[in-house]
């Protein structure tokens, strides 16, 4: 079964995405800020990160250079973010983010693209 984590600090949204992508046979790890993030992927390595940009702590664009460059980790990464600012997504690329969704976002379409990058 393959391991997903989502690092958001709104939990109804978080629970929302753990419930479709349970429901689609994925074992979910939630993490409700940045420091918790980065602890559940050092003791767990998912096989695949969603995380919010915006986040207590630990921001998402630092998670995302925390596991291309301290973990030298290759696993997806798809960001979100409510902003929708140009240079925090340019900026997430550039750090090695896989794919970046706007929020709000429908579940079905995170579900859509999980299932891409996880096939």
């Amino acid at each position: 079964m393959k391991k997903i984590l989502i690092a958001e600090d709104n939990s109804m949204l978080s629970l929302l995405l753990k419930f479709r992508l349970e429901k689609e046979g994925y074992e979910l790890l939630i993490a409700e800020n940045g420091k918790e993030t980065i602890a559940l992927i050092e003791e767990h390595s998912p096989e695949l990160i969603l995380t919010d940009i915006m986040m207590p702590f630990i921001s998402g664009l630092e998670i995302i250079s925390h596991v291309r460059n301290t973990l030298k980790n290759s696993t997806p990464i798809i960001v979100f973010s409510a902003s929708g600012q140009e240079e925090i997504v340019l900026k997430a690329f550039k750090l090695g983010a896989t794919d970046f969704m706007t929020k709000p976002f429908s579940p079905n379409e995170m579900v859509n693209r999980v299932k891409r990058i996880l096939r």
